[in-house]
């Protein structure tokens, strides 16, 4: 023993680990040595393809200021003109903003167990959309709650878990 499974988890990890857990998920967050804060350090830690990192990519909807969360793969960008073309018109979101929708801090966000702060009555509920290109791996991986956590999923788990079908979000291959 090296003495880091002594340590508490973080508490955005541990919110993921308990949702995962009550929907009967087995594979529970793991802690990575190193920083995962970009897909290719994700990918890089776990000795995996870069497409199966899910990235978690918050937009700011023009017209409610809902918080748009595209879950698309590590490998490609996203398109700004589809996800717009599902949701209306978008712009970028800072830190604070993502931080209140969704509980967690960029470069840690799950594509689950979201936790938003108190939201004004009348604030629209996050809108998730999922890439369709996830569907080209078997396992994927996805922050979980921190920027050294992740957790294994499928892509059929994330439609699941979000209600959304898998749709096209992101920018031809080059």
């Amino acid at each position: 023993m090296c003495g880091a499974e002594l340590l508490p988890l973080p508490d955005g990890v541990q919110r993921v680990a308990r949702w995962l857990a009550e929907r009967g998920h087995a594979d529970l967050p793991q802690m990575l040595n190193g920083a995962a804060r970009t897909a290719q350090q994700a990918a890089d830690a776990l000795g995996v393809q870069l497409g199966q990192i899910a990235k978690s990519i918050i937009f700011r909807r023009q017209a409610d200021d809902a918080a748009v969360l595209v879950v698309t793969s590590g490998d490609l960008r996203v398109d700004e003109a589809q996800v717009a073309a599902r949701v209306g018109p978008i712009g970028r979101a800072d830190a604070a903003f993502v931080k209140a929708a969704t509980g967690f801090s960029i470069g840690g966000v799950a594509p689950v167990a979201h936790q938003p702060a108190a939201a004004p009555e009348g604030a629209a509920p996050l809108v998730v959309l999922v890439d369709e290109q996830l569907a080209r791996f078997d396992t994927i991986w996805a922050a979980a709650g921190h920027p050294h956590a992740v957790f294994r999923l499928t892509v059929d788990d994330l439609v699941r878990w979000t209600g959304q079908p898998a749709g096209p979000v992101t920018q031809a291959a080059a």
